[in-house]
């Protein structure tokens, strides 16, 4: 289940999401104008930038609105004109910060460092995870099995695993080690075929809140348009927003009870969305749970409120709390039993269990052939033999995906010191065998 053969296909295209729609005026951007007139002259001292254009770009407001913001910043005698054209750039005036403007400009990065992309309302932002929410997508057998093309898998486990994905809901995915639960959880990442879109900021109470994040989400390549096409398809959505696959984030032993909150920055006096806000719209993987510093049930504790009624609770810096939504499908992975590390209370707020084991031999078999052709390892009928009738049965013939990976790759590194090609025989299994598991003896101190 965990041997990447070859790379999945192309996962079945969703209907499209709805886009945020494209701002009109100044009011359609839900923030106060001095607000958006404070963000413009932090970006301008910030930036020196001095053209609409490329304003309009770092503000990510359209041209016609980032002039009306400039004149109404003029209008204050913020800004002044440069008295310059610049040829290169359509002959657009040039503007600067009066002195009255920078000093507006270092009071307001004295309250926020923030500056660049106007803020998305978090009423806005609201709505459009309702448009584009996790349990909107029909994900439907093909696609799953796309997404899983390159992960030999039990025949009923799509089964199974297609209406948890399918509803959005939590899923608890438990066995043993070496057995592909990440791999699957990765799998059902790459299912998801669809794009949506990401604010770059979220603004709530006056404070801004940065979501998009280039390591969680991935932007979608920019439509372009054929000038000379009557139609057009770009620059349709409201660009404070950007258009992303339907982001991922997988987290591991490392994650704790706080990288759950908003992280506040006190030199720049912003906030970063914590985790799973990050991923709305996409997955969340919990990847070895029980391996955390924090107990499962802590963790499930904290997420009993989202994964019941969709919504999370989040604190700023002055205590005050609000809601934000939590339209996450969360995986959990586990190679411990779910009796051992949940109650049934936490256990029942779990919409899916899932167990994934091992594969049976004729799987096993299967995976094996596949790597080795992977790897260019010729396979050897006796060294098979040997692997299947001498070695498993010594551990009760409990076959693992992790396996044929681990073996293989001994016998090549064994063969690569050597000086050999590469090969297989019973000689080279029991040599790639003793590296694969300890022996239970005692060791002198």
């Amino acid at each position: 289940m965990n041997a990447p053969i070859t790379p999945p296909g192309p996962a079945a295209q969703p209907e499209a999401v709805s886009a945020p729609p494209a701002l009109r005026s100044l009011a359609d951007t839900g923030l106060a104008p001095v607000m958006m007139r404070d963000i413009l002259l932090k970006t301008i001292f910030r930036t020196n930038i001095d053209l609409v254009s490329e304003l309009a770009r770092a503000i990510c407001l359209p041209i016609q609105l980032t002039q009306e913001l400039v004149d109404m910043a003029r209008g204050q005698r913020l800004l002044e004109a440069t008295g310059t054209l610049h040829a290169t750039s359509g002959n657009e005036m040039g503007y600067q910060l009066t002195d009255a403007g920078k000093a507006r400009a270092l009071d307001a990065l004295t309250q926020s460092e923030y500056y660049g992309a106007m803020p998305v309302p978090l009423e806005a932002y609201r709505a459009q995870v309702t448009r584009q929410s996790v349990r909107n997508m029909k994900l439907g057998r093909d696609a799953l099995m796309r997404g899983m093309g390159h992960l030999i898998l039990p025949e009923d486990l799509i089964g199974n695993l297609g209406p948890a994905v399918g509803s959005g809901r939590s899923i608890l995915m438990y066995g043993p080690p070496g057995n592909g639960k990440s791999s699957i959880s990765n799998g059902i990442r790459d299912a998801l075929g669809d794009r949506i879109y990401i604010p770059r900021a979220v603004e709530y109470s006056g404070q801004v809140i940065t979501v998009y994040d280039p390591i969680v989400h991935t932007a979608a390549e920019e439509e372009v348009d054929d000038p000379n096409s009557l139609r057009r398809t770009s620059n349709r959505f409201d660009r404070r927003y950007v258009r992303c696959q339907r982001p991922s984030v997988i987290t591991g032993g490392e994650l704790t009870l706080d990288m759950l909150d908003l992280t506040y920055n006190p030199v720049a006096r912003t906030y970063q969305a914590p985790l799973q806000m990050k991923s709305n719209g996409g997955i969340f993987i919990v990847d070895d749970l029980g391996r955390q510093s924090e107990p499962p049930q802590k963790l499930v504790n904290r997420w009993i409120v989202p994964l019941e009624e969709g919504r999370d609770i989040l604190q700023l810096q002055s205590g005050e709390k609000f809601t934000v939504p939590f339209d996450t499908l969360v995986i959990f992975s586990t190679n411990f039993h779910p009796n051992e590390i949940f109650d049934g209370a936490a256990l029942r707020r779990i919409f899916f269990k899932i167990k994934i084991d091992g594969p049976n031999q004729e799987n096993f078999l299967k995976i094996f052939a596949m790597v080795a052709r992977k790897k260019k390892m010729p396979l050897d009928e006796r060294a098979l033999i040997h692997l299947l009738k001498v070695k498993y049965p010594t551990i009760g013939m409990n076959f693992a995906n992790y396996q044929p990976v681990f073996l293989i790759d001994q016998m090549i590194a064994i063969c690569e010191f050597e000086g050999i090609p590469n090969q297989m025989s019973p000689d080279l299994i029991d040599r790639a065998w003793a590296n694969m598991f300890v022996r239970d003896e005692k060791i002198a101190k």
